[in-house]
């Protein structure tokens, strides 16, 4: 079967509008018509969203319905399902957790959550101390995970656990699929800097999951797990945003509307920030003109780490441009949002906020790791613990 062109792709959108008017029909019904027509992710197979079509032409499709009206998923709420979860599943998942998983997904009936990080594994993910254990059909998990976005709205989760620890930390692993609802299913909200709590610690006590919610062999859960955090770097770092959009948007914003704040030294600087901020969005673009031919790679994590650079200086140079007024935060009232919104609200919650970037996603730290070696081809750093096993590990 030949991959549908522009042409066809846009001769669909226009069938999937006249059969599902969006003015005369639900969101939820439209979004799953749109699925079901292979218009969410149109690289995706066949049956599964998609029509076998290069990613490059999904543009097309999007111009074509949101000139419509039609209504969109929301990717802002629904990041992690959209970027980390659903890329996982189709590289891992079986047939059945394909066509059970990725159309509920896409349409946003059903958040996900990342069930990675640990109080005594963040940085050093592979060290991960959370078990499971296999009892006949199922696997019964015990640990504690952190710093879990959206563990308070989500229906499914992905969940790395440690299957062997009579192995190497990184071969013992194996990747579920946690339903949120279960029993021993424990959240407890992280209230952050800026008082609110988007982040969450997760317990999981006794937790039930049924060996067909396994994604990948037993013991190869790193292998699947690379997978997710490679998409995860470049659905942050990369994300699309328009020119002058994302951060640098408020600052400049706030220096055209306000001329009595500026000086000479604010706007070397303001100059210096806005032309890196193109930079990275020029790069941001190039890359995923790459993902058209393959898999994410490492040059995710160097994009993952100028947003966050970025993101704070930008922050911290909008801050000192109000002077006092920048010292001025909104609200502290203690709430778990939906989203986050890191242009959103006033400039004293982007420059709190945007000291998590560094953390989030990978630690910058780490990430200049995987720039050094896999991007440079640098040498490895020393790593003693390489090839012993996990419980005899000091901790």
């Amino acid at each position: 079967m030949t991959a549908p062109d522009a042409a066809e792709l846009r001769r669909r959108a226009q069938d999937l509008l006249a059969a599902h008017p969006p003015a005369a029909t639900g969101r939820t019904a439209f979004l799953r018509a749109r699925f079901d027509a292979g218009l969410a992710w149109v690289h995706y197979p066949a049956g599964l969203g998609g029509l076998g079509a290069p990613r490059s032409l999904q543009g097309v499709v999007d111009a074509e319905l949101a000139a419509a009206g039609a209504p969109d998923n929301d990717p802002r709420r629904i990041g992690i399902g959209l970027g980390m979860a659903a890329p996982t599943i189709l590289g891992y998942g079986t047939d059945e957790q394909k066509q059970r998983f990725l159309r509920p997904l896409w349409t946003g009936e059903e958040v996900w959550c990342q069930l990675f990080s640990e109080p005594g594994a963040g940085s050093d993910l592979a060290a991960l101390a959370t078990r499971a254990v296999r009892d006949g059909e199922d696997w019964v998990i015990d640990g504690q995970k952190v710093w879990t976005s959206s563990a308070h709205l989500a229906r499914w989760a992905i969940l790395i656990a440690r299957t062997d620890p009579d192995v190497p930390k990184h071969r013992g692993i194996s990747y579920f699929i946690c339903d949120m609802t279960d029993p021993g299913v424990e959240v407890r909200p992280l209230r952050q800097i800026t008082g609110e709590a988007e982040f969450n610690e997760v317990f999981l006590t006794g937790v039930r999951i049924p060996d067909r919610h396994r994604l990948g062999p037993v013991g190869e859960g790193w292998k699947v797990a690379r997978t997710t955090l490679m998409n995860e770097r470049v659905s942050i770092g990369g994300a699309r945003v328009p020119r002058e959009g994302g951060m640098i948007a408020p600052l400049a914003r706030t220096w055209r509307e306000r001329p009595e704040l500026r000086t000479h030294d604010l706007h070397q600087r303001l100059l210096n920030l806005w032309v890196e901020a193109e930079v990275a969005r020029l790069t941001g673009t190039r890359l995923r003109q790459q993902l058209v031919a393959g898999q994410p790679g490492p040059e995710g994590s160097g994009m993952k780490l100028a947003f966050a650079r970025l993101n704070q200086e930008i922050s911290g140079l909008e801050v000192e441009l109000l002077g006092q007024e920048g010292l001025l935060y909104d609200d502290w009232t203690m709430r778990r949002p939906e989203l986050v919104d890191f242009t959103g609200r006033d400039a004293g919650y982007r420059y709190l906020r945007s000291k998590g970037n560094s953390i989030e996603g990978g630690t910058s730290e780490v990430l200049l790791n995987i720039v050094a070696e896999r991007v440079l081809g640098l040498p490895a750093e020393p790593r003693n613990d390489k090839d012993v096993a996990w419980k005899d590990l000091s901790r």
